[in-house]
């Protein structure tokens, strides 16, 4: 029997292949459709709206319960749209009060916001949001803020915070728009489940339908037991003919994502998929000297990309493996011990173009670690330029060991490798894929 969510994103699919049918029978400039007057864009400096939003931003502080009564609104408003959230609203909260001030912070450079919304707006087709929807999350936004600023509202201010939410939607719709040729999700059957530790699984999936990525990309997950709850995980199989993925899932504690794959899944479930995203991957051209370098789970996207180089001998000159010890889950906590180690000594087995360069004993903190680049780096002047780097550090850590990783490129760009050759993902658990928690109906605890 469907739940309501599935015959929601059903009737979305039907949606958006009649969209898509219209698009190809009517392309632009046909006369068969009726064309829309394109509107005259003009660059848009937002360092004005930004000074205005900030100085004012202490009426409608906090923003945390600015974003409360906004979903408030909109839920009372709009029943409907409830079920597009987790049953929890609690991280979907903390998410936005991110985004806002994420906005705020970046609005004189409206640049780099459009390039991340329009991702972001691909990556939200997913949760079943569509455009229509925005018209009355900017309704319930307006409707907040009046309520919390009372007497200081005014319309310059309302001005500015449209012009801003309006810059983000635009460029989500976008990316919406570009994204309606591919699915808003994969169903995709588990197939085989193994423990490797007492908190880390490796699972086997096979999409229903074709799943097309690249080794070294990651995909967001969804678990049955935690409907439109999503957590990217990176994908630790190379492109292969029987169109099986492979994914390493460490438990993040109670009521998570994570916790539901490795305790709740077994083989015979479901999951849905979304599409592939990240940057993490091999360089377009073959390098003379490739420098992998890893912790945690981050050994997942580090075996497919090392499976994708066997896939292309061209690429084999000389790739080296640097392993280091993965950061703690959080405070109190202590590291995990290495896992999948029978697999990368087979693996290398009969490689000579492969070097395992094993971390050095209690390489736990960054400073260590750093100095485990010592004797790695080429030691002669303009030796590193030729040097490309694969970087993913333990995302399965809180906060995706993002000022580690930021910490290395910024030692590695020292030591003269070129920062496009250093290839890495922001963290995965940023605003932008939300490692969303929420406690249901039988959910199992840790």
């Amino acid at each position: 029997m469907n739940t309501s969510s599935e015959d929601y994103h059903a009737l979305l699919a039907r949606h958006d292949a009649m969209r898509l049918r219209r698009r190809i029978l009517a392309p632009e400039g046909s006369g068969t459709a009726p064309r829309r007057q394109a509107p005259v864009e003009q660059a848009y400096d937002g360092r004005a709206d930004q000074q205005l939003i900030s100085a004012c931003l202490p009426f409608v502080s906090p923003v945390e319960d600015l974003v409360e009564d906004l979903y408030r609104y909109l839920f009372e408003r709009h029943p409907y749209l409830r079920s597009l959230f987790p049953e929890s609203m609690a991280f979907q909260q903390a998410h936005l009060v991110a985004v806002f001030h994420h906005l705020i912070g970046n609005l004189h450079r409206p640049d780099e916001l459009t390039e991340r919304f329009v991702q972001l707006g691909r990556d939200h087709r997913k949760l079943g949001v569509r455009p229509a929807h925005f018209a009355a999350f900017e309704a319930a936004l307006l409707d907040a803020l009046r309520l919390r600023a009372g007497v200081r509202w005014s319309a310059p201010l309302e001005e500015a915070w449209l012009r801003m939410l309006r810059l983000a939607v635009t460029a989500m719709v976008r990316g919406e728009e570009e994204a309606i040729a591919e699915p808003s999700s994969w169903e995709a059957l588990v197939t085989s489940h193994e423990m490797r530790a007492p908190d880390l699984a490796v699972l086997r999936v096979r999409p229903q339908q074709d799943y097309a990525f690249r080794a070294g990309q990651y995909a967001a997950v969804e678990s049955p037991l935690l409907e439109q709850a999503w957590r990217p995980y990176y994908l630790a199989r190379a492109p292969h003919q029987d169109g099986e993925l492979e994914f390493h899932v460490r438990a993040r504690g109670a009521g998570s994502v994570s916790d539901a794959l490795v305790h709740g899944t077994r083989p015979g479930h479901t999951v849905r998929l979304a599409a592939p995203r990240g940057a993490l991957c091999l360089p377009s051209a073959p390098s003379d000297d490739l420098l992998v370098i890893a912790s945690g789970t981050g050994w997942a996207p580090a075996k497919a990309l090392l499976q994708q180089i066997t896939a292309e001998p061209a690429r084999a000159h000389r790739v080296r493996l640097l392993l280091l010890d993965a950061v703690a889950g959080g405070a109190g906590r202590t590291a995990p011990e290495p896992y999948d180690t029978e697999y990368l000594e087979a693996f290398r087995r009969g490689k000579p173009w492969l070097t395992v360069i094993p971390a050095a004993q209690d390489t736990r903190t960054a400073g260590v670690e750093l100095r485990a680049l010592n004797g790695v780096l080429p030691p002669r002047p303009g030796a590193a330029a030729r040097q490309h780097v694969c970087l993913v550090l333990s995302p399965e850590a809180e906060d995706g060991a993002g000022a580690q990783t930021r910490a290395f490129a910024e030692r590695l760009t020292a030591a003269g490798v070129p920062s496009a050759h250093i290839h890495h993902d922001t963290s995965l658990t940023a605003w932008t894929e939300p490692a969303a928690t929420r406690t249901g109906p039988g959910l199992l605890s840790a």
